[in-house]
């Protein structure tokens, strides 16, 4: 397979928005009102597909609630809708991303607690236990699956363990893995899995999605510190007639519906992780021939997003050597670790080992451009 550019586009080594297929596009040129049939058709089609994914089923007891906006207001639905006002969050946090939902807490009201790990390490369960154990007040346990921040892949499963074995409730932020690393939800015992439409299903940005067990669903009912981010009252709005409650994201839904149909084609999770692997492998080797050094150590990086340190060279410019990629087509991000000094190449989206060698060819002559000589690093 090779990239599906659309002509004019820039390709996205991000973490999203991502590129997309342009049938993935060409799926939001019609109009539906939001109380059609076929739109309705579509909804329940994105809500059982994304159960599928999970490796779970209504069956089975568990639910899929999309709303409006981007994934963070997902987490904040959940968090506002999950932990009762006598509840207590603990948030285990190697990056942005986890303190972000220690903060959403903190404007909510929330009491909670943030158990810190290391940018470049994943979160120990053994610690989240030990946590558990010296605080009973603690109702909720939350973590971030990949943390974008630096690429980072948590333990889910062992955390999730630990957290059932203590009597807690679980969430999971998978924004930047759901779609592309293989789970299921049940086994990793998560009562409440967060995702965006976005990310590694590759659709386009409006809505988000959790996914969660009935039980905890249904004990939210009353507990919303937010009309809009009710995350209870959404799913039984949806289980009455449906319908969002409020204006759905008509063309980012049906555009989900085609990437799901995609991702099925492609072979499935396992599928798009074979490619994103690829894509990943590709990258880490050429960036270590042109000198780079990777910020997470290799047992710990997954297969999402990779962190790179900035060469130790007076000539490396941020700026100049991100203009110098865009200008050649080519999308990066800025760093967001704390203790270093790195940018970040995503791995995801509708990228292919091709795309990663246009991007490396791009990145060697923007060093030329700058006047930088590559020295090769090891690749562990």
């Amino acid at each position: 397979m090779t990239s599906s550019r659309t002509p004019g586009d820039k390709l996205l080594f991000t973490p999203g928005p991502l590129t997309t297929s342009a049938t993935v596009k060409q799926a939001m040129l019609r109009d539906l009102g939001s109380r059609d049939s076929e739109f309705l058709a579509a909804i329940e089609d994105v809500r059982s597909g994304l159960l599928q994914l999970a490796g779970v089923s209504q069956e089975l007891g568990y639910e899929t609630v999309p709303l409006q906006g981007s994934g963070t207001y997902a987490i904040e639905a959940v968090i506002s809708s999950a932990v009762p006002a006598t509840g207590k969050l603990l948030v285990a946090v190697n990056g942005a991303y986890g303190e972000r939902m220690a903060k959403i807490a903190e404007v909510h009201g929330i009491a909670v607690e943030v158990l810190s790990f290391s940018e470049a390490s994943p979160v120990e369960p053994n610690a989240v236990e030990a946590c558990l154990q010296a605080d009973p007040s603690i109702t909720h346990v939350a973590m971030v699956h990949c943390e974008t921040t630096s690429g980072v892949m948590n333990p889910i499963a062992e955390v999730g363990e630990v957290v059932v074995s203590g009597g807690r409730s679980y969430i999971v932020d998978s924004m930047s893995a759901f779609g592309a690393v293989p789970l299921d939800v049940r086994d990793c015992r998560v009562d409440f899995l967060v995702s965006s439409a976005n990310k590694c299903i590759e659709g386009v940005p409006g809505f988000a999605f959790a996914i969660c067990r009935r039980e905890a669903l249904e004990s939210c009912r009353g507990q919303a510190r937010s009309l809009t981010l009710d995350l209870e009252a959404q799913w039984r709005g949806l289980e009455a007639n449906g319908q969002f409650r409020f204006t759905p994201p008509t063309h980012a839904l049906l555009a989900f519906r085609q990437a799901l149909i995609e991702l099925e084609e492609e072979g499935g999770v396992e599928g798009r992780a074979a490619r994103y692997g690829q894509n990943h492998a590709r990258l880490r080797e050429g960036m270590a021939r042109l000198g780079f050094q990777e910020f997470v150590p290799a047992e710990h990086q997954g297969p999402i997003i990779t962190s790179f340190l900035y060469p130790q060279d007076e000539g490396f410019e941020f700026e100049r050597f991100y203009d110098g990629l865009n200008q050649r087509g080519f999308v990066i991000y800025p760093g967001k670790v704390t203790d270093a000094d790195c940018f970040r190449i995503g791995s995801i989206g509708r990228l292919f080992p091709s795309d990663m060698d246009a991007l490396l060819s791009a990145v060697a002559e923007t060093m030329q451009d700058m006047g930088l000589k590559p020295k090769s690093a090891a690749v562990t």
